[in-house]
């Protein structure tokens, strides 16, 4: 598998991202909705990686710039026949070092409380997040759980 960054102007991708906000427009109410869409993730302050392998795209994360030294993990997402096959794992490591390499000192998210996010969470445990309280723009939600690490 490689990773690289993506510019996101293929269809490839524009597809994949417009699955991953439909899915998450059907679980969380539009308050809660979070996902950015292929605008907000083209953006300066974000950096945005795809993993494929082969020519298959099987992965996608993002890194948004919030201040100096924090930043923010976003559009995350494994293709549904590959999840739990180490691409999710593969990216956020590759994002967290990237994350260091770019000088930030704490990397956050924000994700769903709902049980189709628990494989989720548990992946941002096994990699040193812990919850925390909102961060940046967002307000306590019932739909949304919040985790940061230091980098």
């Amino acid at each position: 598998m490689k990773i690289a960054t993506d510019d996101l102007s293929g269809p490839e991708i524009a597809r994949f991202l417009d699955e991953h906000v439909r899915q998450m427009r059907a679980i969380s109410p539009p308050e809660s909705k979070h996902a950015l869409d292929l605008d907000a993730l083209r953006k300066p302050e974000v950096t945005f990686w795809v993993v494929r392998d082969s020519d298959s795209l099987v992965g996608c994360g993002a890194l948004k710039r919030l201040d100096a030294g924090h930043a923010e993990l976003k559009s995350m997402r494994t293709m549904a026949a590959r999840k739990r096959s180490g691409v999710a794992s593969l990216l956020l490591e590759h994002i967290i070092a990237e994350a260091e390499h770019m000088g930030f000192t704490r990397l956050s998210l924000e994700t769903g409380t709902a049980e189709f996010f628990l494989p989720a969470r548990k992946l941002y445990e096994k990699f040193g997040f812990v919850y925390c309280e909102p961060f940046a723009d967002y307000q306590p939600d019932p739909h949304s759980t919040f985790m940061t690490r230091t980098l």
